[in-house]
Protein backbone atom coordinates (compact mmCIF):
# COMPACT_ATOMS: atom_id res chain seq x y z
CA UNK A 1 0.00 0.00 0.00
CA UNK A 2 1.34 3.40 -0.94
CA UNK A 3 1.52 6.27 1.46
CA UNK A 4 -1.17 8.92 0.94
CA UNK A 5 -0.16 12.52 1.54
CA UNK A 6 -1.94 14.74 4.08
CA UNK A 7 -4.08 16.68 1.61
CA UNK A 8 -5.49 13.58 -0.05
CA UNK A 9 -6.19 12.05 3.36
CA UNK A 10 -8.10 15.17 4.51
CA UNK A 11 -10.11 15.34 1.29
CA UNK A 12 -10.95 11.63 1.47
CA UNK A 13 -12.01 11.85 5.12
CA UNK A 14 -14.26 14.89 4.65
CA UNK A 15 -15.82 13.72 1.40
CA UNK A 16 -16.59 10.22 2.71
CA UNK A 17 -18.21 11.59 5.84
CA UNK A 18 -20.40 13.81 3.65
CA UNK A 19 -21.38 10.89 1.44
CA UNK A 20 -22.22 8.69 4.46
CA UNK A 21 -24.47 11.31 6.01
CA UNK A 22 -25.78 12.71 2.72
CA UNK A 23 -29.32 12.34 1.53
CA UNK A 24 -29.38 11.27 -2.12
CA UNK A 25 -31.90 14.01 -3.00
CA UNK A 26 -29.29 16.73 -2.38
CA UNK A 27 -26.33 17.68 -4.51
CA UNK A 28 -22.79 18.29 -3.26
CA UNK A 29 -21.10 21.67 -3.67
CA UNK A 30 -17.34 21.26 -3.94
CA UNK A 31 -14.98 24.23 -3.49
CA UNK A 32 -11.50 24.59 -4.98
CA UNK A 33 -9.31 27.47 -3.85
CA UNK A 34 -5.90 28.53 -5.13
CA UNK A 35 -3.72 31.49 -4.23
CA UNK A 36 -5.50 33.80 -6.68
CA UNK A 37 -8.72 32.10 -7.79
CA UNK A 38 -11.69 30.21 -6.42
CA UNK A 39 -14.05 27.85 -8.18
CA UNK A 40 -16.99 25.73 -7.16
CA UNK A 41 -19.19 23.13 -8.73
CA UNK A 42 -22.47 21.48 -7.83
CA UNK A 43 -22.13 17.73 -8.32
CA UNK A 44 -24.75 15.00 -8.61
CA UNK A 45 -23.01 12.04 -6.93
CA UNK A 46 -25.75 9.61 -7.91
CA UNK A 47 -25.13 10.11 -11.64
CA UNK A 48 -21.50 11.31 -11.31
CA UNK A 49 -22.03 14.54 -13.25
CA UNK A 50 -21.37 18.22 -12.65
CA UNK A 51 -24.66 20.10 -12.73
CA UNK A 52 -23.36 23.67 -12.40
CA UNK A 53 -20.05 25.42 -11.95
CA UNK A 54 -18.71 28.89 -11.38
CA UNK A 55 -15.18 30.21 -11.27
CA UNK A 56 -13.30 33.45 -10.83
CA UNK A 57 -11.77 32.77 -14.25
CA UNK A 58 -15.10 33.29 -16.04
CA UNK A 59 -15.15 36.23 -18.43
CA UNK A 60 -18.09 37.96 -16.71
CA UNK A 61 -16.38 37.91 -13.33
CA UNK A 62 -12.95 38.95 -14.68
CA UNK A 63 -14.52 42.00 -16.34
CA UNK A 64 -15.72 43.23 -12.94
CA UNK A 65 -12.11 43.87 -11.97
CA UNK A 66 -12.38 42.75 -8.34
CA UNK A 67 -8.94 42.81 -6.70
CA UNK A 68 -9.72 41.64 -3.16
CA UNK A 69 -9.75 37.83 -2.94
CA UNK A 70 -12.51 37.72 -0.32
CA UNK A 71 -14.76 39.95 -2.44
CA UNK A 72 -13.93 37.79 -5.45
CA UNK A 73 -15.15 34.68 -3.65
CA UNK A 74 -18.38 36.50 -2.74
CA UNK A 75 -18.94 37.46 -6.39
CA UNK A 76 -18.39 33.85 -7.50
CA UNK A 77 -20.82 32.64 -4.81
CA UNK A 78 -23.51 35.11 -5.97
CA UNK A 79 -23.03 33.94 -9.56
CA UNK A 80 -23.30 30.25 -8.59
CA UNK A 81 -26.34 30.86 -6.38
CA UNK A 82 -28.09 32.72 -9.19
CA UNK A 83 -27.44 29.83 -11.61
CA UNK A 84 -28.60 27.27 -9.02
CA UNK A 85 -31.84 29.08 -8.21
CA UNK A 86 -32.62 29.26 -11.93
CA UNK A 87 -32.29 25.45 -12.09
CA UNK A 88 -34.39 25.15 -8.89
CA UNK A 89 -31.50 23.83 -6.77
CA UNK A 90 -31.64 25.18 -3.22
CA UNK A 91 -30.64 22.27 -0.96
CA UNK A 92 -27.02 21.15 -1.14
CA UNK A 93 -24.19 19.73 0.94
CA UNK A 94 -21.15 21.98 1.32
CA UNK A 95 -17.91 20.12 0.66
CA UNK A 96 -15.09 22.37 1.81
CA UNK A 97 -12.47 19.85 0.72
CA UNK A 98 -9.09 20.25 2.40
CA UNK A 99 -9.70 23.89 3.33
CA UNK A 100 -10.65 25.18 6.76
CA UNK A 101 -14.02 26.89 7.10
CA UNK A 102 -12.31 30.26 7.43
CA UNK A 103 -11.55 33.32 5.34
CA UNK A 104 -12.47 33.02 1.68
CA UNK A 105 -14.24 29.67 2.07
CA UNK A 106 -16.35 31.02 4.92
CA UNK A 107 -17.21 34.20 2.97
CA UNK A 108 -18.16 32.00 0.01
CA UNK A 109 -20.48 29.84 2.13
CA UNK A 110 -22.15 32.78 3.89
CA UNK A 111 -22.81 34.54 0.59
CA UNK A 112 -24.41 31.37 -0.77
CA UNK A 113 -26.71 31.23 2.27
CA UNK A 114 -27.70 34.88 1.82
CA UNK A 115 -28.61 34.20 -1.81
CA UNK A 116 -31.03 31.34 -1.18
CA UNK A 117 -28.92 28.20 -0.82
CA UNK A 118 -29.68 25.87 2.08
CA UNK A 119 -26.99 23.68 3.67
Amino acid sequence: MTKINTQKRKKYRIRNKLKRVADQSRFRLSVKRSNYNISAQIIDDKNNITVLSSSSNEKIIKEMGVKNKKELSEVVAKNLAKKAVEKKITKIYFDRGIYKYHGRVQAFAETLRKNGMDF
